[in-house]
């Protein structure tokens, strides 16, 4: 799983479902610039005004809990589904204008 940066506003999100259960993973990222000292990973949801139960039942209308990657925005209250694999949460953030393309070193 290769890294990914981005906005302490996002968060991703993995639908999984095994045949003991069915569960919402969401993933915490590691810090590595905060010049505000915003609240740490467990608190995000907090700030941004909302709960990790009232993202899941977002995130379940949208796509109705179908497995694989979502990506949240929580500022500003917006859910996509990204798709199966770890490439396509890249792909989605690229595609809302966040990140760019690894340089070509030749």
């Amino acid at each position: 799983m290769e890294k990914i940066i981005h906005p302490i506003k996002y968060r991703i999100i993995e639908r999984k479902i095994t045949p003991e259960k069915s569960y919402w993973h969401f993933i915490k990222g590691k810090t590595f610039y905060n010049p505000l000292n915003l609240p740490n990973e467990g608190d995000i949801e907090f700030m941004f005004g909302t709960t990790k139960q009232k993202v899941v039942i977002e995130l379940f209308r949208i796509n109705g809990g179908k497995v694989g990657y979502y990506l949240v925005n929580l500022r500003e209250k917006k859910y996509y589904y990204c798709g199966q694999d770890w490439a396509s949460i890249k792909a989605k953030l690229r595609e809302l204008g966040i990140g760019r393309d690894e340089p070509n070193y030749s």
